[in-house]
């Protein structure tokens, strides 16, 4: 029987540096493991949550502002990384910076090999939009795992929530030995005991 992988301390996280493009980005060594997701869809306060800090990444009432690909590390060692990418796809930022961003975002997934995984935020009333099939597109032509929350769960009673993920889950049934899908609530604090046990397996 495989071990358990060991549990990390996600409170122990520490912003590092902002790059706008890969090549300005830590060393590229180590594992990380990103997160992605429409600007508005709550990554931001997913990554709060998930560290315990209230301000560790950008929260906006504009959805759009993290343009930058944002590294922290974890256990105060910079080989192990989260990372908090462009929010993509908000209809009021400019198509050419929309483009670019989209540029970074496929450099990143198909270039960096410290990538263990993908967390790719939905919002559970909009899930599987079509920016969300194209980073699902991208993880699947480079093999990479994606773990898939299905946020502010919290805004949804249990029973429409709770057909909202087998929806998205039925519809991923292609993908399911490479995508795993959760509801999460930020604001209640849902789902990170499960999130945290993800990221456990791909890091630790």
């Amino acid at each position: 029987m495989p071990a358990s992988p060991q549990a990390l301390n996600y409170a122990t996280a520490r912003f590092m540096k902002s790059a706008p493009t890969l090549a300005q980005c830590p060393p590229d060594s180590g594992a990380e493991v990103a997160f992605a997701g429409r600007s508005n869809a709550g990554k931001s306060s997913a990554i709060n949550a998930l560290t315990r800090q209230k301000a560790l990444a950008r929260t906006s009432r504009t959805p759009g502002r993290t343009q930058l690909i944002n590294s922290f590390s974890l256990m105060g060692n910079e080989a192990l990384r989260l990372i908090d990418l462009p929010g993509y796809g908000y209809a009021k930022v400019p198509d050419a910076v929309k483009r670019e961003w989209q540029a970074h975002l496929s450099d990143y997934l198909y270039q960096r090999q410290s990538l263990r995984g993908l967390v790719l935020m939905m919002d559970v009333r909009h899930p599987l939009t079509e920016f969300d099939q194209l980073l699902l597109g991208f993880a699947d032509e480079r093999d990479l795992p994606v773990h898939i929350l299905l946020t502010k769960a919290d805004k949804l009673k249990k029973g429409p929530a709770n057909a909202s993920l087998q929806k998205v889950r039925h519809q991923l049934v292609e993908w399911e030995d490479l995508v795993t899908v959760q509801l999460f609530s930020a604001l209640k604090k849902d789902g990170l005991s499960t999130l945290s046990d993800r990221l456990d397996g791909w890091l630790a």
